[in-house]
């Protein structure tokens, strides 16, 4: 006999793509995925902004980090973990490249549409790679744009949703409903509408809750 499908068991996943403790985390689940093929998870990404006061444009990256950590020695200490995790995990991050610090809005707009469309994931790990990779400005229209077409949306139409506020409080009020229900830091995992899981977990933890809640469903 053929095994039997498992349900599947909604992960959502609170993030923000200029998160790179996010980025790490994806990495991490990304693993633990690939080496259980028939995981249980259907994976929906929501949105939480880290600086939702950030102006629309954006900011120059050195007087954000001026702001936030006191300047370079500071976000240099700050980041060390970061760097040392993102290494572990095989990840890149070019932190000496990146100009401009932008506001993610547009960007959880732009995961929102691939979502309808079925590329969300797809969407997600786009801008990762634009930002943490190619430093590239997310908050760009253009930028965005371009990133659409890379996993086969139309850049065309998301070029003129950009351009009107669909969706802007939407993404506003779902970001806010998160911080409700007790979410102060990304990423942040929900199982099953139930088990919070924060922080960027390394991939044998998801290899555990993956195993336990296939035993669950046999």
């Amino acid at each position: 006999m053929g095994r039997i499908m498992a349900e599947a068991i909604k992960l959502d996943i609170m993030s923000d793509p200029i998160c790179p403790w996010c980025y790490i985390g994806k990495a991490h689940l990304d693993r633990a995925l690939q080496d259980h093929p028939d995981h249980p998870f259907a994976i929906e990404w929501h949105p939480f902004q880290l600086n939702p006061d950030m102006p629309r444009e954006g900011m120059d990256r050195r007087s954000y980090l001026e702001r936030k950590f006191g300047g370079k020695e500071g976000a240099v200490r700050a980041y060390a973990p970061v760097v040392e995790h993102a290494e572990k995990a095989g990840l890149n991050i070019n932190f000496e490249a990146m100009q401009r610090t932008p506001n993610t809005l547009d960007a959880h707009r732009l995961i929102h549409w691939a979502g309808i469309e079925g590329r969300q994931t797809a969407a997600v790990s786009a801008l990762f790679k634009a930002y943490f990779v190619d430093a590239r400005d997310i908050g760009d229209a253009e930028v965005l744009a371009d990133i659409a077409d890379s996993i086969e949306m139309d850049a065309a139409v998301v070029t003129r949703l950009l351009k009107s506020d669909v969706d802007a409080q939407d993404i506003r009020d779902r970001d806010a409903h998160s911080r409700k229900m007790g979410v102060n830091s990304v990423p942040t995992f929900i199982v099953a509408n139930t088990h919070a899981v924060p922080g960027a977990q390394p991939p044998e933890l998801w290899a555990q809750v993956i195993a336990d809640l296939t035993n669950q469903q046999s």
